[in-house]
């Protein structure tokens, strides 16, 4: 008998700089793929939905659950800087500039519009205080296997 599973599974690399450029914070955390999300991969072996575009981050402090739609507490949203797939692993990297999204950051996800849209990760992790003169940057990776 055959069995096979697939699972989709995510980690993020963030990094908090400085208004100098240096290194403040740095975090590696495991991630959520939501059950929009998971309905997100497998859509796209039979129709092209739009592509994930951006990342959001926030000061919500609720675990994550697999029917999140949402983050808790939503502080900014941008544009992804960059995403590429290399055989099973799409990764995301997405900016926070200064004045974007300051404050308690302690989650983060990822979509596929500026504003709503469909969710397909989140994650909450450790506070990073982000100032108005600071740059946030995440490295999210999601492996299918």
């Amino acid at each position: 008998m055959i069995q096979e599973t697939v699972k989709a599974t995510g980690a993020l690399q963030i990094k908090l700089y400085g208004p100098d450029g240096q290194l403040k914070q740095e975090q590696n955390v495991k991630n959520l793929v939501v059950t929009t999300g998971k309905g997100y991969i497998a859509s796209r072996m039979v129709a092209t939905p739009t592509a994930m575009s951006h990342m959001a981050i926030g000061t919500g402090t609720v675990d994550p659950v697999v029917g999140d739609t949402a983050l808790g507490t939503q502080a900014a949203r941008v544009a992804l800087t960059s995403s590429a797939a290399v055989g099973a692993v799409v990764t995301y990297v997405a900016s926070f500039g200064a004045t974007v999204g300051t404050g308690a950051i302690t989650e983060a996800g990822i979509f596929n519009a500026s504003t709503a849209g469909t969710m397909l990760c989140r994650t909450e992790f450790a506070v990073v205080n982000k100032g108005a003169d600071d740059s946030l940057t995440i490295t999210w990776t999601v492996t299918v296997s």
